[in-house]
C-alpha cells in the first residue's frame, strides 16, 4: 500500500487542485493501492491530525477550479518551533502525525515560507517532495510558479481598463500589483499592460525621476501617464535605511499601502490628479490560466514520478522548459529577485518605460 499525505500551505493561488490533480492522476495510472490523506489547512491539519480520506474521484473536475479543496492557512516558519497555547510542540505533532498514518511520503504545495518547513521536516527524517505555488514567482529553483501567469493576467487586465478611462483625463493612474518582495508580477503585467513607469522593489525609484517622467509626457502631450507600481517597491531614501530604520518607519506609516504614499506624493509635486487602483486579492482568485493549468499539471505528474521512483526531499520545478528535481536544501530560504541588469529589464527601457531610477 502507497500511502501519501498531501497539503497546501500559505497565501492560495490558481491551479493548486491542478497541481493535486497532477499528482494523484501520475500515482493512479501506475498504482492502484494508494491512500490519500488530504490535511487541511495546510500545516495546521497536519499538526493537530485534521485530515480526510480522498480517492481519485475527489480529484476528478477541479483542473479549472480556483482556491485548493484542502483549504490553507499562514502558519510562518519562525514560530514553527514555538510550541502552541497548549505547550503542543509543532514539529514533533507534525511527525507524530506522519508516522501515526504510516505515510510514504508527504507532498507539500507552498511558496517561500512553506518551503522553509518542508526542508525542516525533512532535516527530521521525513519523506517529502513539494511543488513551487505563489504568484509571485519568487521561489529559487524553478523557472516558473504556478499561480504566476494568472495573476499577471488579472494584473494586466486591471491595467488595459484603466487605459480605457486614462484616455478620457488628463490624470495620473497608479495600478498596484502584488508580488510580496519581488517585482515579477509587476514587471510583467506592467509591460504587457503598456504602463508608462513600473516601480519595483529591485529597482529603488527617486520620487523626482518619477515626476519628470510624468511631466515629459505632458510636454509631449500626452494627457494621462499610468503607473504599475509593486506592493514592496521601495524609495531610494528608504532603502538607505537599515531594517530596524524602515520598520519603524512602517509602523508610524499613515498609508495603508505604498500606491497611497507615491500617490501624495506626485500630488504634491504636479498640478495632476492622480487615481488609485489596487486589484488586491482578485489577483490569487478564480480559474487558472491555461498556461498554469498545463505547467500545474506537468509538475503534479512529475511529483507523482519521483514518488514511484522514491526520490524525495526535492521540489518539483521547471528549468528552460524541462521538468526538473531540486533538492530542497539548495531551494528553502532562498528568494528569485528581478535582476535591475538583466535583458528583461534593458529591454524594456528600450522601450520607454520608466523605472524611476534614472
Amino acid at each position: 500500500m502507497l500511502r501519501i499525505g498531501m497539503l497546501t500551505s500559505g497565501g492560495d493561488c490558481q491551479a493548486l487542485n491542478a497541481a493535486m490533480r497532477g499528482v494523484v492522476k501520475g500515482i493512479c495510472s501506475k498504482r492502484d493501492d494508494v491512500e490519500i490523506y488530504g490535511f487541511q489547512e495546510g500545516y495546521k491539519g497536519l499538526i493537530y491530525s485534521n485530515f480526510k480520506m480522498l480517492t481519485s474521484r475527489d480529484f476528478s473536475g477541479i483542473l479549472t477550479v480556483g482556491g485548493t479543496i484542502l483549504g490553507t492557512s499562514r502558519q510562518p516558519f519562525k514560530l514553527m518551533r514555538v510550541p502552541d497555547e497548549n505547550g503542543l510542540d509543532k514539529v514533533e505533532a507534525m511527525k507524530h502525525t506522519y508516522h501515526k498514518l504510516n505515510l510514504n511520503c508527504l507532498v507539500i504545495l507552498g511558496g517561500n515560507g512553506t518551503h522553509k518547513t518542508a526542508n525542516m521536516l525533512r532535516e527530521e527524517g521525513l519523506n517529502i517532495i513539494t511543488l513551487p505555488k505563489t504568484i509571485d514567482n519568487d521561489l529559487w529553483g524553478t523557472d516558473m510558479t504556478f499561480g504566476f501567469q494568472s495573476a499577471v493576467d488579472i494584473a494586466t487586465d486591471t491595467i488595459d481598463k484603466i487605459h480605457t478611462t486614462a484616455t478620457s483625463h488628463s490624470r495620473v493612474f497608479i495600478v498596484e500589483v502584488m508580488g510580496h518582495k519581488v517585482g515579477w508580477v509587476t514587471l510583467h503585467a506592467g509591460i504587457a499592460g503598456g504602463a508608462d513607469i513600473v516601480l519595483l522593489p529591485e529597482i529603488p525609484y527617486d520620487i523626482d525621476v518619477v515626476v519628470d517622467a510624468i511631466n515629459k509626457r505632458k510636454a509631449a502631450g500626452k494627457r494621462f501617464t499610468i503607473i504599475a507600481v509593486a506592493e514592496g517597491a521601495i524609495s531610494k531614501q528608504d532603502a538607505k535605511l537599515s531594517k530596524k530604520e524602515l520598520k519603524a518607519k512602517k509602523e508610524k506609516n499613515k498609508y495603508p499601502s505604498v500606491a497611497y504614499e507615491l500617490a501624495e506624493r506626485i500630488q504634491k509635486k504636479t498640478d495632476q490628479e492622480v487615481r488609485i487602483t489596487v486589484p488586491g486579492h482578485t489577483q490569487r482568485g478564480g480559474s487558472p490560466c491555461p498556461y498554469d493549468r498545463v505547467l500545474s499539471t506537468r509538475l503534479g505528474a512529475a511529483a507523482a514520478e519521483a514518488i514511484l521512483d522514491g526520490d524525495y526531499g526535492c521540489m518539483v520545478g521547471l528549468k528552460n522548459d524541462k521538468i526538473i528535481r531540486v533538492p530542497l536544501g539548495e531551494v528553502a530560504g532562498k528568494l528569485k529577485y528581478v535582476d535591475p541588469k538583466s535583458d528583461f529589464i534593458k529591454e524594456a527601457r528600450l522601450t520607454g518605460i520608466s523605472f524611476g531610477d534614472q
